[in-house]
């Protein structure tokens, strides 16, 4: 299951973020998931949970979006929507040879949310 070697970088790379920051927790991580990066959302989530166990990221929300696969064909630059099981064939001109990918293969943290372990400053009275 390779999520939770997912699930672990993606803890790493916070933990190191979110330290460097000075953070005190992180509670909640937003990643971009295209839909031809071969990631099962559900063993991912499951994975993040064990992953955070004793770091800043314990009990943090993972929160995942989805982002459609879409191609471009170079012969006539017809864009689509590419699909599951994906269509690598434009469907204006049917060629398979000039077809570019544009999306679909993300796997990006897009925000992270941290308390911050500074102390305020106080007020004046």
């Amino acid at each position: 299951m390779h999520e939770m070697s997912i699930a672990m970088a993606v803890v790493d790379q916070v933990a190191e973020a979110a330290q460097a920051g000075a953070a005190r927790s992180v509670s909640r991580v937003e990643l971009e998931i295209g839909e031809l990066a071969g990631v099962v959302p559900d063993a991912l989530a499951f994975s993040f949970q064990l992953a955070c166990t004793a770091t800043p990221l314990e009990g943090a929300e993972l929160v995942t979006r989805s982002v459609t696969a879409r191609a471009r064909c170079a012969s006539c630059t017809g864009e689509w929507a590419v699909g599951m099981p994906p269509e690598l064939r434009c469907p204006d001109c049917g060629k398979a040879d000039a077809v570019e990918l544009l999306t679909g293969r993300e796997l990006r943290i897009r925000r992270v949310v941290w308390e911050d372990a500074r102390e305020p400053i106080p007020e004046e009275a």
